[in-house]
């Protein structure tokens, strides 16, 4: 058994560099523009399970990602990881998207790039942390999915995976194609190697445009995207400090003051007046 295995990865701002960022006041997006990019972690843990996945069955894994050009220096270093192959999308048309418009692009870019029986995700990126691709590029490929798995296997063309839920977790046999949408706790992304460092320069890298794909053009990029932010702002990062003095019950009751004076809802974490727990 053999299988086409596709992982949709994301480039996002590296932390190290969150105090670069700017806003745009007038499209109210954020400018990324020269701020240095790395690979989504979780989705790492998402190529880990395409990897593991093929030294089992054998087959092909293809990482796809829609990013600007310089995104090609993280797709390098998950080819150097082990995957076979790497997809770039990459189009002034593409800006600006949201979730929607994102995972309209990624589906498109999927059936470009050739067959596949099997996608993987990680389950939120750590930028925008909304969690709706997977679901919605599952709707647009017409393929069932799974989100936060923890466990899997792939037994002929059926998966068997475990979701976690809040409060356990759920067992569900899928027919593939299908995909999966993995948690980081699934897996421990392996390090690359100066040997498959030096094999990432020789594999392929393709760079599809919106020209390249089947798509509709109102339906990329800011202008496909029916979510629109309606501000969007730097926040104060002003520290200011404030000291309780008196005894132990005086100082708990102005902490208290305090933080409902902040706006913290002191309710909801069990704090009343007559237990103060």
């Amino acid at each position: 058994m053999s299988l086409n295995i596709t992982v949709c990865i994301k480039p996002v701002p590296d932390p190290d560099y969150y105090d670069k960022i700017t806003i745009d006041p007038v499209k109210k997006t954020i400018t990324r523009a020269g701020i240095p990019t790395i690979i989504n972690p979780v989705d790492k843990n998402a190529v880990e399970a395409a990897l593991q996945v093929k030294e089992k069955l054998g087959g092909k894994v293809v990482v796809i990602t829609m990013a600007p050009p310089n995104a090609e220096e993280n797709l390098r270093e998950l080819l150097a990881m082990g995957a076979d192959e790497a997809v770039l999308l990459t189009d002034r048309a593409f800006a600006g998207a949201d979730t929607l418009a994102t995972s309209y692009a990624l589906a498109a870019g999927l059936k470009k790039s050739g067959p596949f029986d099997l996608v993987f995700t990680g389950t939120e990126s750590a930028d925008g942390a909304t969690s709706q691709v997977p679901a919605q590029l599952a709707e647009w490929l017409d393929i069932p999915h799974l989100w936060n798995v923890q466990e899997f296997e792939v037994e002929d063309h059926t998966l068997k995976a475990k979701m976690s839920m809040e409060n356990g977790y759920i067992n569900y046999l899928v027919q593939m194609p299908a995909l999966l949408a993995v948690k980081r706790s699934i897996n421990k992304p392996r390090y690359t190697t100066v040997m498959g460092v030096m094999k990432a320069k020789k594999k392929p890298l393709t760079v599809l445009t919106a020209a390249d794909l089947d798509v509709e053009p109102e339906r990329l990029g800011l202008q496909g995207s029916p979510t629109k932010a309606g501000d969007i702002f730097t926040p104060s990062l002003a520290r200011k400090g404030q000291q309780l003095t008196g005894e132990t019950e005086e100082i708990v009751e102005q902490l208290i003051q305090v933080l409902r004076g902040a706006g913290l809802n002191l309710e909801s974490l069990n704090v009343n007046e007559a237990g103060r727990e």
